[in-house]
């Protein structure tokens, strides 16, 4: 009978697994086909299976064997993976570390700021037991339970690998290097106690756990729930590649995706520095590039505290402690509780906010607990129009469950100029954030970048313009240069509380800003005027150029 599938963890048909399946004195041995098929000459009932491959180790599991029903056999390749649980707390409050490692390995604690700093060594692991450090990753969809590393065998107190969490608040990352020389990092957000400075700065966590894939699901792969059989080709089968349009949410309804997971996507090479072109696809758009703002900040001496939007959501950043919120690269993921608190802040209480961002605030998420979120895509296609029941178009999955965020932010994504990259060019050159640049209506500026996946300038990658929901008194600035009237739209606005909103509308924005004059000077002087005269006691008379 077809027992079930074994895949590894990006839901990868796993060939020539071997499995024994143990029930009572009798054992029945099996092995995987090419599709990950296992299957074996037993009864429906309860085993204990083992099973294994090289590369991936071996684990033992009870399983209730039943007729038309398969079973998600899940194993995890022999590399260096590691990540803190919680991703996010407060200085001197603590972490666990969870590192699954097939040998020695050996952990460091680095500040990632103005420059990568050393804080200290945590150190060196390895039991006596054989691969004792490999992690066990449980079975069926662990996207939406989590992975839960450290479970199982870490119940000894000489085997705690817990630590506290440091001053200052800020992105920290745990460099993890095996025996051999592997070498795997990972983030760790940490928030101050409480509020040091006038500007508070978020990491998009939510963001990132959209786009993260370990478990073989994330937002963009298989983003409802897996397919009954696991990936043989990702080319053939998965509809990111076979829809032409791109439709990638067709349902109604959406599994949740954990954020107790390992992210392979926010790991930074050991050799990459503040100021060297982003390595990799996905780290143009998420922690490496969200590292080059803070560490301008750092390096501008613009003092700041550092939240994830997981804290946010739970009312852990005290808004109103602060004069100026900044939004970085790539906020797409936000609860409406989020929304809500910032919109109200913004307009009923004069807080001052920067966008220096794109596609943020797109599609509400809902948490079911501390670390399951669902993503509520409602049958919806970025590429083609949507409309409600009265004709009226819909601008982002967001509009679609509640408001337009061009409401809050004065500017929605649209999908023109869409993987592009090009500079802006300045369309009202008497507004105060481009004193000191000399750059006149017409003049172009943000040539330069970092932003290796979608090079250009700092008008890229996914774009946002103004749209009918937009406040009335949103003031255009400048617009990109991109191809189909897609550039993004910087635009600046005032609330009756005194509030203020400055958004660039761009994905590549921090990605150009330690290597574009124009880009440092104008986020500057947005910083300067909206923290005021307590940033200004506190930065000194530092002038970025």
């Amino acid at each position: 009978m077809l027992v079930g599938y074994v895949s590894d963890e990006r839901y990868v048909a796993v060939a020539d697994a071997l499995f024994e399946f143990r029930q009572a004195e009798s054992v029945t041995v099996a092995r995987s086909t090419i599709s990950g098929a296992v299957y074996a000459d037993i009864q429906p009932g309860e085993y204990q299976v083992v099973l294994g491959r090289n590369g991936f180790g071996s684990k033992l599991v009870s399983v209730t064997v039943r007729e038309g029903r398969p079973y998600q056999f899940r194993l995890l390749t022999d590399r260096l993976l590691g990540y803190m649980w919680p991703k996010c707390t407060v200085a001197g409050q603590s972490s666990e570390f969870r590192v699954h490692a097939v040998e020695e390995y050996e952990l460091e604690l680095w500040r990632y700021g103005g420059s990568k700093q050393f804080v200290r060594r945590i150190g060196t692991f390895d039991e006596h037991g054989p691969r004792a450090n490999m992690q066990i990753t449980p079975d069926g969809d662990f996207t939406q339970t989590g992975v839960g590393w450290n479970k199982n065998g870490y119940h000894s107190a000489s085997l705690s690998q817990v630590i506290e969490a440091p001053q200052p608040s800020g992105l920290y990352y745990l460099h993890a290097r095996s025996k051999s020389g592997e070498f795997f990092s990972f983030p760790w957000i940490v928030s101050p106690p409480k509020p040091t400075t006038s500007i508070a700065v978020l990491a998009s966590d939510i963001n990132w756990n959209a786009y993260n894939s370990f478990g073989g699901r994330s937002n963009y792969i298989h983003a409802d729930q897996f397919p009954k059989t696991p990936t043989v080709n990702a080319r053939l089968e998965l509809t990111r590649y076979t829809e032409a349009e791109h439709r990638t949410y067709d349902s109604d309804t959406y599994q949740p995706l954990s954020l107790d997971r390992p992210d392979p996507f926010n790991h930074i090479d050991e050799a990459e520095q503040l100021t060297d072109p982003i390595a990799g696809r996905q780290g143009c758009h998420m922690a490496s590039a969200e590292w080059r703002l803070l560490g301008w900040l750092e390096r501008q001496q613009f003092q700041y505290d550092y939240y994830s939007e997981t804290q946010f959501h739970f009312d852990q950043v005290p808004l109103d402690s602060y004069r100026v919120l900044i939004l970085s690269t790539h906020p797409e993921y936000w609860s409406r509780a989020m929304y809500d608190r910032l919109k109200e802040w913004v307009f009923e209480r004069g807080g001052r906010l920067m966008y220096l961002g794109g596609n943020g605030l797109n599609c509400e998420v809902e948490f079911l607990d501390a670390h399951r979120i669902v993503y509520q895509n409602t049958r919806w296609s970025h590429s083609e129009p949507q409309y409600d029941d009265q004709g009226k178009e819909w601008e982002s999955r967001f509009d679609k469950r509640y408001e337009s965020e061009a409401n809050l932010l004065g500017v929605a994504f649209t999908f023109a100029g869409i993987m592009t990259g090009a500079p802006y060019r300045v369309v009202d050159d008497q507004h105060w954030c481009f004193a000191g640049t000399e750059l006149k209506n017409g003049d172009t500026f943000g040539e330069r970048t970092l932003h290796q996946r979608i090079p250009g300038g700092a008008s890229g990658h996914e774009t946002d313009k103004i749209s009918p929901q937009s406040p009335a008194n949103a003031r255009l600035l400048a617009k990109g240069m991109n191809p189909d009237n897609g550039g993004a739209e910087i635009v600046h606005f005032e609330t009756p509380s005194g509030g203020e909103v400055f958004s660039v509308g761009s994905i590549t924005w921090p990605a150009c800003i330690l290597v574009d004059d124009a880009v440092a000077r104008i986020t500057a002087n947005v910083i300067r005027r909206f923290a005021g005269s307590r940033a200004a006691s506190e930065e000194g008379t530092n002038n970025p150029t």
